[in-house]
């Protein structure tokens, strides 16, 4: 970056719309897997909540959701990506306009540790928000959770998400973190947003994020060792009164890696 590319504060009434991300994404590159066809996963959390999928076949899914004595039931189309063997990534949308959800899991065949993430829209003050709720569950017998981890703290990183979208994530703490838009339409836009981590394998992290100015909630995986992030965004265009969903998926570079100095509890 030169000087005459200096990108300076943009105030937040000046900031473009969710959709401007759009064009500059393009698609989910990574192909879908066929490998869940004709299985089923079955969920349960000890707060009571229950979900079960039919994969019919690689891109069809039949859902049932269940908590307490209310249940429902549907089906959707859904693209798994296996991020590493026996890892999937699961993402579909069930609903349409603000009642539309973007349900997102992450099933690991190997520990049958699984993560669900539901993303959906509520009104706050009169305006359309999102929020995401979690669920954790394993598939077996086993105790093994996905757990929450520092591990990405810290970091600076660098993600090409297309030749014209680029952006880099600071790692404030478990619960923070600063996105600056270096290229594409968000060029310039910045601001630090709440966030969670959990780790699934070695240098393997789901990463969610939401925003407060912008209607975002993100779910995706981080792979440090294959240098990929795999994901979606899902949000709320107030100009065009619909949702906007994209899944993506990048290639990133860890620029650096912050570590406060040994006597840093010394004044």
């Amino acid at each position: 970056m030169t000087s005459a590319d200096i990108q300076d504060y943009i105030p937040e009434d000046q900031w473009p719309p969710v959709s401007a991300m759009l064009e500059g994404f393009g698609d989910q590159t990574l192909p879908a897997s066929p490998a869940l066809a004709g299985t089923a996963l079955s969920l349960s959390d000890e707060d009571g909540f229950e979900a079960g999928y039919v994969f019919d076949d690689e891109s069809s899914l039949a859902w049932t959701v269940r908590r307490g004595e209310v249940g429902t039931s549907g089906t959707a189309s859904y693209k798994a990506i296996e991020a590493r063997p026996g890892i999937f990534i699961i993402d579909f949308i069930r609903g349409e306009g603000p009642a539309a959800e973007n349900v997102t899991i992450i099933a690991d065949r190997n520990t049958g540790a699984t993560t669900t993430g539901v993303s959906r829209f509520v009104t706050v003050d009169g305006r359309t928000r999102s929020t995401t709720d979690f669920s954790q569950a394993n598939t077996g017998a086993s105790a093994v959770r996905h757990e929450r981890s520092t591990a990405l703290v810290g970091k600076r990183i660098y993600y090409r998400y297309s030749d014209v979208e680029t952006y880099e994530h600071i790692y404030l703490n478990a619960g923070t973190f600063t996105w600056n838009c270096v290229r594409g339409g968000e060029a310039g836009l910045a601001d630090t947003d709440r966030c969670m981590t959990w780790e699934v394998a070695d240098d393997l992290f789901i990463f969610f994020w939401t925003e407060k100015v912008m209607c975002v909630e993100a779910v995706l995986l981080v792979d440090l060792r294959e240098q990929r992030s795999i994901g979606r965004m899902f949000g709320w265009d107030d100009p065009a009164g619909e949702p906007v969903i994209l899944p993506f998926n990048s290639r990133l570079s860890v620029l650096n890696t912050t570590e406060y100095p040994q006597d840093f509890q010394k004044h």
